[in-house]
């Protein structure tokens, strides 16, 4: 039987297709069916491959419309053709420029905070042990988050940039990757579930050669947090708890499904607007705030109050409210670091065992007689 070389073209072109096909079906296969290694985390997942890690972000920021996708690649990795189009990382990293002062823990807590080159607006970072590096010299600042300094950057050459957006119309990210500087999304700052902040330390695990560290790092602090609400297994949450404090001329009271009215109940207190739906703020006129919660037992103010005469020189209606008369009122984000950073928005999202205990302290002393503070301070 003879074949026209046009014939053989289309069967050699049919079976070309037949085995790409074939191969991507089993690539997709592959990654379908890796293990997600993340479980409280919503805004991350972690697919463990031969050599390679295919990194999710999802909802990177508010009311995205899709995820990102990242591949963490080892040396010598084979990536499918399936996930080329995907940014690469070569792993383990070995320097690392990050722009948000949560992420500073998980690299001291991974023994690699050294890695770490550059941070915008360097003041902002409040541990001891970062602070030697910046201080040495070994740490850049690199200007503001929303305008770092691409010169800067362009001479330190770190091997990625993690950083953060609050939309898809970032010109900075895109002039940095324009650049050749390879960039990483992050979305921390968008869970609300406490341990599901904290579990990101993962991700810097993989990035930075620690993953099995991470791994135990994160398994202590879940261990700690469960022994912590298991304090509270027979109190009830009968004590009302008021939080928040004015902004301008309008209270923004976190909303029910809130990372801080999570503490609250996980706690075993009465969180007054845990019955509203959501996980941003409700901004409330004075006068409703004290109607709902003029009796409330306990107060956790924001803002960096240190005593209750700064929160009545802020406004002397808040003396109206029976916490601040029986001096039941806290303050979270009080403490500074060296160079004025907040402490509790440093440390906090990645130790909610310690946020937590503290709640506790707050609202139950008598379970934890001999625990310090590690946040809070009392106003007197």
């Amino acid at each position: 039987m003879k074949f026209s070389a046009s014939r053989i073209l289309i069967v050699c072109t049919f079976f070309i297709l037949l085995g790409c096909k074939k191969s991507d079906q089993i690539e997709s296969s592959k990654v379908s069916n890796a293990y997600n290694s993340i479980e409280y985390a919503t805004s991350l997942a972690l697919y463990k491959n031969d050599g390679y890690t295919l990194v999710k972000i999802i909802n990177p920021w508010p009311n995205a419309s899709e995820h990102l996708t990242y591949i963490l690649k080892e040396k010598q990795a084979i990536i499918p053709d399936s996930l080329q189009k995907y940014p690469s990382v070569a792993v383990p990293l070995q320097s690392i420029v990050v722009t948000s002062t949560t992420i500073i823990p998980f690299l001291e807590m991974l023994g690699v905070e050294n890695k770490l080159t550059g941070f915008p607006h360097t003041d902002y970072i409040s541990s001891p042990k970062t602070r030697a590096l910046i201080d040495a010299g070994k740490i850049k600042e690199l200007g503001q988050n929303e305008q770092l300094n691409m010169e800067q950057l362009i001479d330190l050459e770190p091997e990625l940039i993690v950083t953060f957006s609050m939309d898809d119309h970032n010109p900075m990210i895109k002039n940095l990757e324009k650049s050749g500087l390879k960039t990483l999304i992050q979305a921390d700052w968008m869970e609300q579930s406490p341990l599901g902040k904290a579990e990101w330390i993962k991700l810097y695990g993989i990035l930075l050669g620690k993953e099995v560290e991470a791994k135990k790092q994160f398994d202590k602090i879940v261990k700690n947090y469960k022994d912590a609400v298991a304090l509270t297994a027979n109190n009830t949450n009968s004590k009302n708890v008021l939080y928040g404090s004015m902004y301008q001329d309008q209270w923004f009271v976190a909303k029910g499904n809130s990372w801080a009215a999570q503490f609250i109940k996980d706690a075993k207190a009465s969180y007054l607007w845990s019955d509203v739906d959501g996980t941003g703020s409700l901004s409330l006129s004075f006068e409703a705030v004290l109607e709902k919660a003029k009796t409330a037992n306990f107060w956790i103010a924001t803002g960096s109050f240190k005593d209750l005469k700064a929160l009545n020189d802020a406004n002397p209606h808040y003396s109206q409210f029976d916490a601040f008369k029986n001096k039941q009122v806290f303050s979270l984000d009080s403490k500074v670091g060296a160079t004025g950073g907040a402490i509790y928005y440093e440390i906090a999202p990645s130790r909610p065992d310690l946020v937590l205990k503290d709640y506790i302290k707050i609202f139950h002393p008598e379970l934890l007689p001999n625990y310090t503070f590690t946040f809070a301070q009392k106003l007197k």
